[in-house]
């Protein structure tokens, strides 16, 4: 049976064990047929020499399809940590607190595995796209393997975003699904090595104002998952050409604006009925649906699933 590698191992001082850390902060995520997370914080002793790293596993088998996935694994050392978790503390942001005895480095360590079904839903036909992309997301790539990937400049920032941002509840979950998918498609282009994250073919992506204006739109839609926007409004809202607004978002985050609204209001969807127990109604009216059947039906057309299997498996 494939063991899936454990960067932890990788990154640790060869006489340090797992057992001696201590573990300060953990985030899990377990439900049915969405990513598995888990985001764990440990205390870094400073005299530890370690590496960034992150890791990418395909793991396959044949003769058993639900054992199938997907998983990244990322260490992340030497953020500041603060036990205050209700102050926010500038000091140690800039490391002017070393006497602090509230403050500590961290060894911060985060997986994000994928199921076969919920990888299906990124399988769109694209130009730059390669072979080797479409058959690990569709699971065709015939063997188990594991890769070390480099942390560059853009997966570093949505890990820091990952790893320090400020919301809670629900709001947190709408925001984690949301870097999820940047760090599969940062991971998955870095592993490739073909071609770089930051090539732009649609010429006006050329101007940074422009791109920080289709980024802005992305950050709008994950505001508005339970308000329901135009395209029309969304281009007024960010000041650029609905064509352009289109085009551009496909090029930088490889999935259409709609594709990506509705990947991320069915993914906050699953953690409103199996997390937080509410009704197939109650999460179809937060969510901006007219009714609860165009709600079922989207919900199903996006998991496999109705929105009461999943409540009955949440049940079980």
């Amino acid at each position: 049976m494939h063991t899936t590698p454990d960067i932890l191992n990788m990154v640790l001082p060869q006489n340090m064990m797992q057992g001696e850390l201590v573990l300060l902060q953990e985030k899990q995520q377990q439900i049915p047929n969405s990513v598995q997370y888990s985001i764990r914080r440990f205390h870094r002793n400073a005299m530890w020499n370690m590496e960034d790293r992150g890791m990418i596993t395909y793991h396959y088998v044949k003769s058993e399809p639900a054992a199938n996935y997907l998983e990244l694994q990322f260490c992340v050392s030497g953020n500041v940590y603060c036990r205050k978790k209700d102050t926010e503390c500038d000091m140690c942001q800039f490391g002017a607190s070393k006497n602090c005895t509230e403050r500590m480095d961290s060894l911060d360590l985060v997986s994000f595995r994928f199921s076969p079904a919920q990888l299906s839903q990124y399988i769109k036909p694209r130009k730059s796209e390669t072979a080797l992309t479409d058959d690990i997301l569709n699971f065709k790539h015939g063997s188990t393997f594991s890769k070390s990937l480099p942390l560059c400049g853009k997966t570093r920032m949505v890990l820091e975003n990952l790893l320090n941002h400020s919301y809670s509840d629900s709001l947190e979950n709408i925001f984690i699904n949301a870097q999820t998918q940047m760090l599969l498609l940062y991971s998955l282009d870095c592993m490739l090595g073909e071609k770089q994250i930051d090539t732009i073919n649609c010429k006006f992506l050329a101007n940074e104002a422009d791109r920080e204006k289709i980024t802005k739109a992305r950050e709008i839609l994950v505001q508005h998952i339970g308000e329901p926007i135009t395209i029309k409004e969304l281009s007024r809202k960010v000041a650029i050409n609905e064509c352009y607004l289109k085009k551009g978002f496909r090029e930088m985050f490889g999935t259409t604006v709609f594709d990506f609204y509705q990947s991320q209001r069915m993914e906050h969807a699953k953690y409103l009925l199996y997390e937080k127990g509410l009704s197939v109604t109650e999460v179809s009216m937060l969510l901006g649906y007219s009714s609860i059947s165009h709600f079922s039906t989207a919900f199903k057309k996006h998991t496999g699933l109705k929105p009461c299997e999943l409540l009955l498996r949440n049940s079980a």
